[in-house]
């Protein structure tokens, strides 16, 4: 799966970065500090976050992550987005908090690697 594919189906928002809309998805990462995610998210993943703020794009840039997605009807901030298409990072919104739009992508993302899904 890619960045486009998860906007499709998703539903999701596109503030910028579409440039970056091709890249491949490996897993993802939801949390808002920013020292976690640095840490601890991987190459590929989809960063999934409140954080509105240019740092975000610094972060998502040095871990070279696929995508940036902002919860709860957040919008970016003016250096965010230019920070984003100069980056080529996809950064991308959603109403949903973060506990719904991490299942679903976390679903997307089992299912297309052919895992099996049980609680």
């Amino acid at each position: 799966m890619n960045v486009s594919q998860l906007v499709e189906t998703l539903n999701l928002t596109i503030f910028s970065g579409s440039r970056g809309l091709n890249k491949p998805i490996a897993g993802g990462y939801t949390s808002d500090l920013l020292s976690d995610v640095m840490g601890n998210a991987e190459e590929g993943d989809v960063w999934i976050t409140l954080q509105t703020h240019k740092n975000v794009m610094a972060i998502a840039q040095l871990k070279d992550l696929a995508a940036v997605v902002l919860v709860k009807g957040l919008k970016p901030d003016a250096d965010t987005l230019v920070q984003s298409e100069a980056e080529g990072i996809p950064l991308l919104g959603t109403n949903e908090p973060a506990f719904d739009i991490t299942g679903k992508l976390y679903k997307l993302i089992a299912n297309d690697s052919g895992l099996t899904i049980s609680l």
